[in-house]
């Protein structure tokens, strides 16, 4: 059979190297690639990318073997229906690892071309790392990389201010644009690089902050032989993902141009403030995960797409939305209710079995920090308790009912099925041992006033909660969880 590159050919091959990507992995392939691809075929762009290692070990001699070419196969639901978009990426023209070649990466520092560094090294990448220097080949840490790779950018061109950088970083922390500025600044000052070339980073560079949204599901090592029969070619960096995407980018505007992806139909939005986008995607898609599927596990589910079939269980979860999140978040609502409606085709995804057990992971610091936010607002907005929301308080209690045995705590559904509940040791030993007095009104009490969890406030103070959570706890020993949804759903 023969391979991608012997099948496809680069339309826009001869496009110049504007993008320099500190990753070659799924994620960015699947995301940034593919938005680049899009805006060379709509005639919006003109410009190729040239993939760098992160770390010694990686993916440069299969990708360079495919002459940068690769499939990308979306996925999801849409309007009911399951839906598979392919395409073929054309849009990287070579892959470099620093590690065996770091003069292709300085070389790159040369090129009138490069405008912009897009970079996704883990949320680990982007951190201080003591003892690196600049005559290091390469520097450990990615931020000194960087450094290192600014300064002979500004050599070259004599600290030319038209020859700085858009920095798009994608690592999933807070203000990672601001972050790794500020390393870099640190990494200048430390190697005494001096104030010409500090100054030269601050005003002719832009470091965004980004937030990115989209599942990744990366190489389909269970359906090759579909795909090579669908493609008729084989390809060894084929990459899956859903539908969806979302790409907010908190940066000067005018930096924009440099890559024009937001005037593609990918969803890419430029912005003054990421927060409020931030905020949107943990109320709401995080929020309607921590919310409703511990509920649904402990109704006899397993499976994010499975429990979506279930009337009950997916009104219930469009309710927390819908009535109980989006009242309480700033941004338009027409805006809202379309991110949770794509959050709905999103969760009834056919191709991706996302386990209830692997998202309940560590759900007591979740419930705080994706859905307390909203309990406590709509308390504030409306003057009373989200029904809703605070039956999933007392489902995360309920599941949270087990043994520990070995360090390892086990809880049993009504079904008889046992499960390992799986959080930080001392939130485990916690519920444990509330749970040996088979007391609902003493459960709930020290649950909710357990100021650890829940970042200082006492949730026993909410005027109605504790004996609300309590009332739950004692209904779910009896009755049917999802009848008590259905009754809460009206």
């Amino acid at each position: 059979m023969k391979t991608v590159n012997e099948t496809i050919k680069k339309v826009y091959g001869h496009y110049p190297e504007k993008v320099l990507q500190f990753g070659e992995g799924n994620f960015l392939r699947a995301f940034v690639d593919w938005m680049i691809d899009k805006a060379n075929r709509d005639g919006i762009y003109q410009g190729s990318i040239v993939l760098c290692q992160p770390i010694a070990q990686g993916l440069k001699d299969m990708i360079n073997e495919q002459d940068g070419i690769y499939t990308l196969a979306m996925r999801g639901a849409k309007d009911g229906k399951a839906v598979e978009n392919i395409e073929v990426i054309t849009s990287v023209s070579r892959c470099i690892n620093p590690y065996d070649d770091y003069d292709a990466l300085l070389d790159l520092a040369h090129s009138s071309d490069l405008e912009v560094v897009v970079s996704n090294t883990t949320e680990a990448g982007i951190a201080y790392h003591a003892g690196d220097q600049l005559n290091d080949r390469p520097p450990v840490s990615f931020p000194a990389k960087v450094t290192a790779f600014l300064y002979e950018r500004y050599k070259a061109f004599d600290g030319a201010a038209d020859k700085g950088l858009l920095f798009l970083p994608v690592e999933l922390i807070d203000n990672n644009g601001a972050e790794l500025k500020r390393i870099i600044l640190q990494y200048a000052d430390e190697w005494e690089l001096g104030e010409d070339f500090i100054n030269w980073i601050i005003t002719a560079n832009e470091f965004t902050s980004t937030l990115v949204d989209r599942i990744v599901t990366g190489y389909p090592r269970d359906e090759v032989s579909y795909f090579e029969e669908k493609l008729g070619y084989k390809d060894n960096i084929i990459d899956t993902s859903e539908l969806f995407n979302l790409w907010v980018i908190e940066g000067d505007k005018k930096w924009a141009e440099k890559l024009p992806v937001n005037r593609t139909d990918a969803n890419v939005i430029w912005t003054d403030d990421v927060k409020p986008y931030k905020k949107r995607k943990v109320r709401i898609l995080n929020g309607a995960h921590t919310s409703t599927v511990l509920a649904a596990y402990l109704a006899g589910y397993d499976i994010v797409m499975d429990f979506m079939k279930d009337d009950t269980i997916r009104s219930f979860m469009n309710t927390v939305i819908y009535d109980e999140v989006i009242p309480t978040l700033d941004l338009p609502k027409e805006e809202l209710e379309d991110f949770a409606a794509a959050v709905n085709d999103r969760f009834a995804n056919p191709y991706i079995k996302h386990k209830l057990l692997d998202i309940a992971l560590n759900s007591c610091s979740k419930f705080n920090a994706r859905c307390l936010p909203s309990l406590l607002g709509y308390v504030e907005e409306k003057g009373e308790l989200p029904k809703c929301l605070t039956f999933s308080l007392a489902a995360f209690i309920r599941f949270y009912k087990g043994q520990m045995n070995d360090g390892v705590c086990t809880g049993v559904r009504k079904d008889g099925t046992q499960y390992q509940i799986r959080d930080d040791a001392d939130v485990l030993t916690f519920f444990a041992e509330i749970w040996t007095c088979n007391d609902a009104d003493k459960i709930a009490g020290a649950a909710l006033s357990n100021t650890s969890f829940w970042s200082g406030k006492d949730l026993t103070q909410i005027p109605g909660l504790k004996d609300a959570v309590a009332g739950y706890l004692k209904r779910m020993d009896t009755e049917d969880i999802r009848s008590i949804m259905t009754e809460l759903i009206g």
